[in-house]
């Protein structure tokens, strides 16, 4: 089989990468991807906070994969699914770039590739990484695997939760668990500050007075066969647990948000230096690895606070893979190129507020702090915000407090057994558990297409369940 770029990865990096080069001018790609389906991560992630950027929309994670999977369906990109990408052997001068495939269907066999684009996205950091101390018992979950059976599965792994690491998967998961029916103890954080966006502290934690333990770490873990309980600690300046702090929290379920690291053994595989700070490949301005005619784009590269830069990014990638196979010319890799390792944010510190009148906007991620006045004519005064949906939110949240809120309905005779579905505008705080009733009592038969509705008035709001995936 022979493509003249073959992208590895068929996540938000690999179908931006492809749609970029087939717009450039390249249509014999084929995208391999190694789940059932394109759309990598994003496909389980059920929240809200995707396509600001890149569609100017607030997206569910299954609606901005959908809309590059259109890209990709209307373009006719060919795709390879269930199909694992095992080696790479770079271009030498004479034949073109080889990669070794498996499939299930077709057994082992061989793609040559002018050029290659890595988009294998980011994995989980174990929790062997992590040393605490005691037994193995079932329970303990890496976020990211507890957050694929709830919202691609429909199981609740567990009824009592804590959860350590605060980065955003921590804090979504912690939310999700809360709307699924369980009882979330706390979330854990070692360091000073959260890992995750403020708008997550906000709207993950505070709305549902989960507590967030700064400077805290799990120094023990009770149960044989399952979990039974964590014994929490506060940790000094040098992240030292102080066992004189010590307090054992019973639970059922620990889930671990401690960290993403690019997937880079394929890389490996095919010669490719890897930056130490970010993990991922060493690239030039390009984004072309020291391996000349492989690209690498998204998580693979350095892992992304946004799915939005994800795409953007990516499709720098596709377009500079496709000036290479258009010209015939590689270009020179050349030392002085070598950017600095991408910027990522590596914490948000909580907002200060320190007035009555200041909230945060959760309207992006910018998380402005937005100041409320109430005039003398009852009239509402509001600045602070960087633009129109900070002041939208903050005029609704002084009169009606509303969320928008995702969630999961049964599905009978799909191909999951349950689809991801939303509400079509926010919907009273204090209603969102008998909306979450409500969802939790229906089924409906198959098929089921992204946008329609499933529930109409739920639970007298007026407002209206969509489905955000196809099943």
């Amino acid at each position: 089989m022979k493509a003249e770029l073959a992208i590895v990865g068929g996540g938000p990096a690999g179908m931006a990468s492809a749609v970029a080069a087939y717009e450039k001018g390249i249509k014999n790609i084929l995208i391999i991807e190694r789940d059932k389906k394109l759309g990598g991560i994003l496909n389980q992630c059920i929240h809200h906070g995707f396509g600001l950027h890149a569609f100017k929309e607030e997206l569910t994670g299954p609606e901005y994969a959908l809309r590059y999977i259109e890209m990709i369906t209307e373009r006719e990109i060919p795709y390879l699914l269930k199909a694992m990408v095992l080696k790479i052997t770079p271009a030498d001068g004479k034949t073109p770039h080889l990669l070794e495939v498996m499939t299930d269907d077709q057994g082992l066999f061989a793609i040559e590739a002018k050029a290659v684009i890595l988009a294998m996205g980011c994995r989980e950091r174990p929790r062997g990484a992590l040393n605490i101390p005691g037994y193995r018992p079932s329970g303990i979950y890496p976020a990211g695997m507890a957050q694929y059976f709830v919202n691609i599965k429909g199981y609740l792994p567990g009824q009592k939760v804590v959860i350590l690491g605060s980065g955003d998967i921590g804090l979504i998961m912690a939310r999700r668990m809360k709307l699924q029916g369980a009882d979330v103890k706390m979330v854990v954080e070692i360091l000073p500050y959260s890992g995750g966006l403020v708008r997550n502290i906000v709207q993950c934690l505070d709305d549902f007075e989960i507590p967030l333990k700064l400077s805290h770490t799990i120094i023990g873990i009770d149960g044989i066969n399952r979990l039974k309980g964590v014994t929490v600690a506060q940790v000094d300046e040098n992240l030292k647990p102080l066992l004189k702090t010590a307090e054992y929290i019973p639970c059922d379920t620990l889930l671990l948000s401690c960290g993403l690291i690019p997937e880079n053994e394929l890389s490996l595989s095919a010669g490719i230096s890897i930056d130490e700070k970010t993990g991922g490949p060493v690239v030039n301005q390009r984004l072309e690895t020291a391996v000349r005619g492989i690209f690498a784009c998204g998580n693979v590269l350095h892992v992304h606070d946004l799915a939005d830069n994800v795409s953007i990014e990516a499709a720098a990638a596709g377009e500079a893979a496709a000036d290479d196979i258009i010209t015939g010319v590689i270009s020179d890799w050349g030392e002085a190129k070598r950017p600095k390792a991408a910027p990522k944010t590596r914490y948000t510190p909580r907002a200060n507020l320190s007035l009555a009148n200041q909230l945060v906007c959760i309207g992006c991620p910018a998380s402005c702090v937005v100041t409320v006045e109430k005039e003398k004519d009852d009239s509402l005064t509001i600045t602070g915000n960087a633009c129109p949906v900070g002041e939208e939110y903050a005029r609704k949240e002084v009169t009606a407090p509303a969320r928008n809120i995702t969630s999961l309905i049964r599905v009978i005779g799909g191909e999951n057994n349950v689809v991801s579905v939303k509400t079509t505008d926010g919907i009273p705080k204090d209603k969102i558990f008998a909306c979450l009733s409500e969802i939790g009592l229906t089924a409906v038969s198959a098929p089921v297409k992204a946008g329609d509705v499933l529930i109409e008035n739920v639970a007298g709001t007026e407002v209206n369940i969509i489905a955000t995936a196809n099943c």
